[in-house]
């Protein structure tokens, strides 16, 4: 009985190891399966957080590169084609990693590249920037060459104008005057003898005598003398064709005559023969020289 018994226990026993051999098995195995799975999930977990990150990366990339457009540059040919180049492999890293699977080698290969475009577009800013503060420089000298010139137009205006103002004064300043400036009418008999009269129906010319104002600042040279007869009804008598400049406007002249000027105590006259009939009432004139009202005179015919 005693032999039977141990017999029992001895294979109870066996049993027993085997279970426990088998139980440390399983959770070796369930230890091995559980941590191999911890692993593989905290590589996913690190995958997608540095993919996260790789994306921000290139999006920031793109913003630094954004910053370009808003300069208002006139970029040339070169600067140009580098952003479009930069352009394309911001678009080929985006899709990349927008798919979200990417190998490990994939994404090593990711990270390089990316820094490698960090680098360009740092540069490729860099030069841009610079670009823009030599145009801000080469500005800031056109602005103040312009300054300049406008200041310099400005005072050259000034000056032409004064020049003319000056001019204007010594014209006028040199302009003759008439003194003692006096009408007579006269009729003209058959034997061609002048006659003065005061009567409108008789008289047929008009004579106007005149002195001139000593005036060293005018030209002793041949001057040539407008002369404007107007009615009783203030109508100009004159030719429609004959045209003068005087006192910054054109006008009608009756009759016009040169004389020389010597500044000295000459007495002139200047004879107007009506083309039509005198009427009653006062007749006036205007004489003009050089540009300018030389003296001014009337006369009443009855």
């Amino acid at each position: 009985m005693s032999d039977s018994k141990d017999i029992v226990n001895k294979g109870d026993r066996n049993k027993i190891y085997f279970l426990v051999m088998v139980i440390v098995a399983l959770l070796g195995t369930n230890l091995y399966l559980y941590l191999k799975d911890k692993k593989e999930s905290e590589r996913f977990v690190s995958v997608n957080t540095e993919m996260d990150r790789l994306k921000l990366e290139v999006e920031k990339i793109e913003v630094e590169l954004d910053k370009v457009n808003t300069l208002n540059l006139t970029l040339s040919t070169k600067l140009q084609e580098e952003q479009q180049l930069a352009r394309e492999k911001i678009a080929e890293l985006k899709q990349a990693l927008q798919k979200g699977v990417l190998t490990q080698t994939q994404l090593v290969a990711a990270q390089k590249e990316i820094t490698e475009l960090k680098e360009f577009v740092k540069k490729y800013n860099d030069q841009v920037f610079k670009l823009e503060r030599e145009n801000a420089y080469l500005k800031t000298e056109r602005d103040s060459l312009q300054e300049s010139a406008n200041t310099a137009n400005q005072r050259a205006e000034e000056l032409s104008r004064k020049n003319a103002e000056l001019n204007e004064k010594v014209k006028t300043s040199a302009a003759l005057k008439a003194t003692n400036v006096q009408i007579t009418a006269f009729k003209v008999k058959s034997n061609g003898k002048h006659v003065e009269v005061t009567k409108a129906g008789t008289a047929k010319k008009l004579s106007v005598y005149f002195g001139i104002v000593s005036n060293p600042l005018a030209k002793k040279d041949y001057h040539k003398i407008y002369l404007r007869v107007f009615d009783p009804a203030g109508n100009l008598i004159a030719n429609e064709y004959n045209m003068f400049e005087a006192d910054g406007q054109e006008m009608q002249y009756s009759s016009s005559t040169s004389i020389s000027y010597n500044d000295d105590d000459t007495s002139y006259k200047m004879d107007w023969v009506n083309p039509g009939d005198f009427i009653k009432g006062v007749y006036s004139i205007i004489l003009y020289v050089d540009g300018f009202t030389m003296g001014k005179a009337m006369i009443e015919l009855k």
